[in-house]
């Protein structure tokens, strides 16, 4: 089915960044993913190509305000090459957000133009130490100075995607006690320059997949952080999480979309040329009906995707319409790509072809920014259940 959610310029845009792939990083990416991150200069090349600061007005030496549908083209090229950007997507398309939308104007002016050029790029230390989804639960702390200039940061966070190539952490920590009536209350997001003297770095994590993105553990031991550098008001943290969770929901269902699309894409060219018993894997009935099957579930999903790229450049985007897209988003991915892996048999196991890269990838998809079973919690809210 034709897809109409794009126009002249998205698809002009979708060109540069192709060729950008194809020359700067497919050459490159089976070391990247054995060094377990991306090189930090990349973030300056993306910076060059004016990709790193959708959304920052002119003023603040970004492109100004650009429909989402352009950082999407981003995320489906990477997957047609089984690439990633390391922790591109959590600096432009999750913590970003929340500079341009709560940030006061002089840190906007502080902050605004390095992210654009790609000098200074950003992580989120949200997750704890047996504290995934239940952010209420957030121990780490931050008590405010005597003389009220700045807050002691002590804690531990882990699974924090891009933190060692991170110039700027959002930490989310606790700043006052939570209120019997709203567990939530008391947060406040802290911008923590990683060179903070008691900033930490633990162990590094060994993931099955997503290899050429850093997961690390952070440690904050009495972390100075000046007040300036409070986001928004101090104690309102939770209530800002959540105005972004849409997007971000969004934004795991076009990559589980463009993923499956991928998988489908690598399969196809597999089987044409794999022979067995004297003819193309392709020949065989099996491998023409489970296609097929793929290619069906795959086009209810993008439809369903793109129905959610379009209200979200309306600012209709709900946060139900974004669990529905991630649930079944990630659910159909995991599906379609395990269906086009076992038609590369064994493979299909080996790093050596995309569709095991893509296989270990997508798995996570339906784990952070909000497991299937919380999007199935929300989903069954929305329904007044």
């Amino acid at each position: 089915m034709k897809r109409t959610v794009y126009n002249e310029d998205h698809e002009a845009f979708r060109s540069v960044v192709r060729d950008f792939i194809a020359k700067e990083v497919s050459p490159h990416y089976e070391q990247w993913e054995a060094d377990n991150r991306v090189p930090r200069e990349l973030f300056h090349q993306l910076g060059e190509l004016g990709i790193m600061g959708f959304g920052i007005p002119e003023e603040y030496d970004g492109p100004g305000d650009t429909s989402y549908k352009y950082q999407t083209v981003v995320a489906e090229e990477c997957a047609r090459a089984a690439v990633s950007f390391g922790h591109y997507t959590v600096t432009t398309g999750i913590v970003l957000p929340y500079l341009l939308n709560i940030a006061d104007e002089e840190q906007k002016r502080r902050w605004l133009p390095g992210i654009a050029a790609g000098a200074l790029t950003l992580c989120i230390a949200m997750t704890e130490p047996g504290t995934g989804s239940d952010l209420a639960g957030i121990r780490t702390r931050a008590e405010l100075s005597e003389d009220g200039s700045h807050y002691v940061l002590n804690g531990a966070k882990t699974f924090i995607t891009g933190a060692v190539n991170s110039e700027l952490c959002v930490v989310v920590a606790r700043t006052s006690a939570p209120t019997a009536e709203d567990r939530r209350s008391g947060l406040t997001l802290l911008v923590v320059p990683t060179d903070s003297e008691g900033f930490a770095y633990g162990r590094k994590l060994d993931k099955i997949g997503l290899r050429a993105s850093d997961t690390s553990e952070l440690s904050f031991t009495d972390v100075d952080v000046p007040v300036e550098n409070v986001l928004g008001e101090a104690g309102k943290g939770f209530s800002y999480l959540g105005n972004n969770l849409a997007r971000e929901r969004l934004s795991i269902g076009v990559g589980a979309a463009a993923s499956a699309t991928a998988a489908i894409g690598f399969a196809k060219e597999y089987v044409k040329q794999r022979q067995v018993f004297g003819k193309p894997v392709a020949a065989f009935q099996n491998t023409k009906f489970v296609l097929a099957e793929c290619a069906a579930e795959v086009e209810a999903l993008q439809a369903m995707v793109d129905k959610g790229i379009e209200l979200d450049d309306r600012g209709e985007l709900s946060p139900a319409d974004a669990a529905k897209i991630k649930l079944f988003g990630t659910e159909a991915a995991g599906r379609v790509i395990d269906k086009c892996l076992q038609l590369h048999g064994g493979y299909g196991y080996m790093l050596e072809y995309p569709i095991a890269r893509l296989y270990a990838d997508t798995r996570v998809s339906r784990i952070y920014g909000g497991t299937s079973e919380v999007m199935k919690t929300i989903i069954a809210k929305d329904l007044g259940l």
